[in-house]
């Protein structure tokens, strides 16, 4: 009689913010590399619903969403223990949630401080904290959406500066305590996306564009790429950061 192996169950993506934009972008990508995703969201249900329906269109019990506040640590923890029980695994996780505008040092706020810090820097590394076991136990992979004005100031922007510079060293300093199991590594886009609330897009995208060097504004579809060789192929690269920004960086 013919032995019979049973198929190797998909595995699990988490990645947070996922509704729209870079994070939706990653989620069909990994998607379609035949991963079962969980779409993070925490205001954005109509969005994180509609992506969910098309991509469990394409392939049955695919994809689910979870809602969540990473500014309070229950919210992350009860994040994760869902992630986990929702396939009975979790194999990646790619922090993209971020606040993004501008803090003035003089209008600068405690609560902006706060949700600046705490979406770019402290939810990622608690959640990373609550997935630790799981992550560890399925020799997974974790990829925080960095920045390049981690380490290239942007006037005006002080504090998510900061919170993304510590996202940076996030990534490094997981990745020494999570070896050898999980690698960790990090994507720091440029100008991929013009900010929704920015009113002057025109003028300003013109000009920004002429100082990179390829000429051109990124795709979301550029970072998704790269966090998907992160996830499935790189398997003798941890701790580093990647500038996706046209060569911006070089400036």
């Amino acid at each position: 009689m013919m032995n019979r192996t049973m198929p190797k169950p998909a595995p699990v993506v988490l990645i947070t913010g996922a509704a729209r934009r870079i994070g939706a972008a990653i989620a069909i990508r990994l998607h379609g590399c035949g991963y079962r995703v969980i779409i993070h969201y925490q205001n954005s249900a109509a969005d994180a619903e509609r992506l969910c329906s098309k991509l469990n269109a394409m392939r049955a019990d695919s994809a689910h969403s979870l809602q969540a506040n990473l500014l309070d640590i229950d919210s992350v923890e009860q994040l994760a223990k869902a992630s986990i029980t929702q396939w009975g695994q979790l194999n990646a996780l790619v922090n993209n949630a971020s606040s993004f505008y501008p803090t003035p040092l003089p209008r600068a706020t405690n609560s902006q401080w706060d949700e600046l810090i705490g979406s770019n820097l402290k939810g990622p590394f608690f959640l990373c904290q609550a997935l630790s076991k799981e992550l560890t136990k399925q020799c997974g992979s974790i990829v925080n959406i960095s920045d390049i004005h981690a380490h290239q100031p942007l006037k005006d922007h002080s504090i998510y500066c900061i919170a993304k510079a510590g996202n940076k060293m996030l990534t490094k300093t997981l990745a020494k305590e999570f070896a050898p199991n999980v690698r960790v590594n990090g994507i720091a886009p440029g100008v991929i996306l013009w900010p929704e609330n920015d009113t002057q897009k025109n003028n300003g995208q013109e000009q920004l564009i002429k100082r990179i060097p390829l000429q051109r504004m990124g795709s979301s579809d550029d970072i998704a790429r790269l966090a998907e060789f992160f996830i499935t192929s790189a398997s003798y690269i941890t701790g580093q950061n990647i500038a996706v920004d046209g060569g911006k960086s070089l400036n």
